[in-house]
């Protein structure tokens, strides 16, 4: 299982990004919400679901639920 985060901040297309740990692109402590663990970034972009209407998976670290 891993440990996922949200950023606070939107993306310019108003999509806020869901990260593992460990990812460099992971927003700074103050930026990020703490999803919880989970084994797959699509439970984690459900829980991200709750605080934002818009998320995505990162491109970087959850390539597999990362929309264009």
């Amino acid at each position: 299982m891993a440990r996922y985060y949200v950023n606070k901040n939107a993306q310019s297309n108003g999509d806020h990004e869901v990260h593992k740990q460990g990812c460099y692109w992971l927003p700074l402590i103050e930026n990020r919400i703490y999803l919880g663990e989970f084994n797959t970034c699509k439970a984690a972009i459900r829980e991200a679901k709750k605080y934002y209407n818009r998320v995505n998976g990162c491109f970087h670290c959850s390539n597999e639920c990362h929309t264009s």
